[in-house]
């Protein structure tokens, strides 16, 4: 058949169907002209059909017209023709044409004995490629002159004859390889027929298709914005396993072909766009995580907050806490012996690697208050050992501060003491302020009750002071017991501590003065003056620590004037 000329030569077969067999169903090609055998080949051959087909639009041929249309007849194809004489099926009673669908407006197969040949649109059939070239056994036409070849090589078998040769312009490009003869192309269809292995692309494939890409599309747009890149990965990967399963299992075991190519890109395309917009997003909330918190916490706090985003938040809300306040003892003497660019310079000395000490606990810095830090813990990532890490944090401090004076000292410049104290308890956290200014800070009763603790380091002469709620939640510190305070400001008295020496590495020598002292606390809170008196004083030969010096001092004014009976041992502070 020439399809598009209208050059008619040599002798036509038999129509397979007449022109009202199918009314006006479209699809079919039809070809204007033909090229056919000449009259002794036709009246003397057992049949005859047209080899026409045309590559797809990249050139690749996947599809041969199992009828063409000429003249309002129809005519089957080489490789139908041939399955036809093989099988033996009479024309009328073993070809039939499966009437038009109710739902599609065309052919969806054609029978040929107890082969089903499926059929698409324009009634053309996939092309079932066993594979490359050579996929059939090749025999030359001169072996065969030559009588080079057995008759059982060639006995009850179809012979397709055909050229290879590139010069004689039979290579077509195919899905298995660029060069592909021709004749073996006719070779995989016959194959596909007798083997009833032709596969169908129906038209209702396409709301197959419509359908899968529709529920793969809303599956992954609902799921993947909400996991994290991992998770977004192997769910893609997942349910790209899953659909080329199914492509696959329709492909062997129901000779379904289910188009592939835009399925794989709207996968692809969703799993790029998610990873891309989560990327930046991403990055987006570091930056603004790093802008709020980077001043206040350590990196390493930023990256893992940056990791959990959904654990932070700025809004005010109440956790327990602990809190930290460190005051340079004496600070207005110190800066009235410097010139304004030493201060500065000790400032920055001094503040620095207190800073990393308390980033290196995992602390937050609140703020600088000229000579002072304020910081805590339990925000912006909860701790469960806050408490433990800001003990250790200010016990860092002081250790720090020891290597300081050493540098200040060689410098010219004054020694440095610090006091810390600290408070556990609940605490309001969160982004406050004012529409002119915003800062991550701590407010309560439980922060004011810190404050006022580091302000009693310089009367009990301890570097640091812990109240009793710290003091419940780090067993593993030995602490001597100050003293039982209402400080400015509280109504309810509060017990205080100076944090001494690991439990475990406490000696018996430090147990046991530690044993003398609370058992003359014990007798001042009784109001045994004498025997309190006497403890103290044995305990200040011992030690010269302010604590017993501070006791004996009280002990010798309330024997001039007893407290009252509901005493109980309180010390009130009246200043801050």
């Amino acid at each position: 058949m020439l399809n598009g000329n209208t050059q008619q030569v040599g002798q036509l077969p038999a129509p397979i169907f007449a022109e009202e067999s199918f009314g006006n169903a479209p699809g079919f090609v039809e070809a204007s002209g033909f090229g056919a055998n000449l009259d002794v080949l036709e009246k003397n051959a057992a049949a005859a059909g047209h080899f026409t087909f045309e590559p797809e639009t990249d050139g690749i041929s996947r599809r041969i017209p199992v009828l063409i249309k000429h003249a309002g007849n129809y005519y089957d194809s080489l490789a139908v023709a041939t399955a036809r004489v093989y099988l033996q099926a009479p024309l009328e009673a073993k070809v039939e044409a499966i009437s038009a669908s109710e739902q599609y407006s065309g052919l969806e197969s054609f029978k040929l004995g107890n082969s089903t040949i499926p059929v698409d649109d324009e009634v053309q059939a996939l092309i079932p490629y066993r594979g490359r070239q050579g996929s059939f056994t090749y025999v030359s036409a001169t072996d065969v002159l030559n009588n080079k070849v057995g008759l059982n090589t060639l006995k009850d078998k179809i012979v397709l004859v055909g050229t290879t040769a590139a010069g004689l312009l039979d290579l077509r490009a195919t899905p298995v390889q660029a060069a592909y003869p021709g004749v073996e192309i006719h070779a995989n269809l016959v194959s596909g027929i007798l083997d009833n292995n032709i596969k169908a692309r129906p038209a209702y494939i396409l709301g197959a298709e419509f359908a899968l890409i529709l529920l793969v599309g809303l599956l992954l747009t609902i799921k993947l914005p909400a996991l994290n890149p991992l998770k977004a990965t192997l769910l893609t990967l997942t349910v790209l396993t899953v659909v080329l399963t199914l492509i696959a299992i329709c492909w062997v075991y129901a000779n379904l072909v289910l188009p592939l190519a835009a399925l794989l890109l709207m996968i692809g395309l969703i799993y790029f766009v998610n990873m891309s917009y989560g990327f930046f997003v991403e990055s987006r909330g570091k930056r603004q995580l790093a802008g709020i918190f980077g001043q206040y916490v350590p990196p390493e706090l930023v990256a893992e907050m940056a990791e959990n985003p959904e654990k932070i938040s700025l809004v005010g809300e109440s956790r327990e806490m602990t809190v930290l306040f460190s005051d340079i003892r004496g600070f207005t003497r110190i800066a009235e012996g410097l010139d304004p660019k030493q201060l500065t310079q000790l400032m920055s000395e001094f503040l620095t690697p207190l800073t990393q000490v308390i980033h290196s606990n995992r602390g937050t810095i609140d703020k600088y208050m000229g000579d002072a830090i304020m910081a805590f813990w339990g925000a912006p990532l909860r701790d469960n050992n806050h408490a433990a890490h800001a003990l250790e944090a200010a016990l860092q401090m002081q250790a720090s501060l020891s290597q300081m004076n050493e540098k200040f000292i060689a410098k010219g410049w004054p020694k440095i003491e610090v006091g810390v104290g600290l408070n556990t308890g609940n605490m309001v956290v969160g982004n406050m302020g004012s529409s002119f200014r915003m800062a991550y800070t701590v407010m309560g009763d439980a922060v004011n009750l810190g404050s006022r603790v580091e302000g009693l380091t310089k009367f009990y002469g301890a570097p640091i002071i812990v109240t009793e709620f710290v003091k419940a939640q780090t067993p593993d510190m030995l602490y001597r017991e100050l003293d039982l305070v209402r400080v400015k400001g509280k109504d309810n008295a509060v017990r205080i501590f100076e944090p001494m020496i690991a439990k475990k590495q406490a000696t018996e020598l430090i147990l046991s003065e530690l044993n003398h002292y609370h058992e003359a606390l014990d007798c001042y809170r009784k109001q045994d003056w004498k025997k309190a008196e006497k403890h103290f004083l044995s305990l200040q030969q011992i030690e010269n620590h302010p604590i017993y010096a501070i006791y004996i001092q009280r002990i010798q004014a309330f024997k001039r004037t007893p407290p009252d009976e509901n005493w109980g041992g309180i010390y009130h502070f009246e200043t801050k």
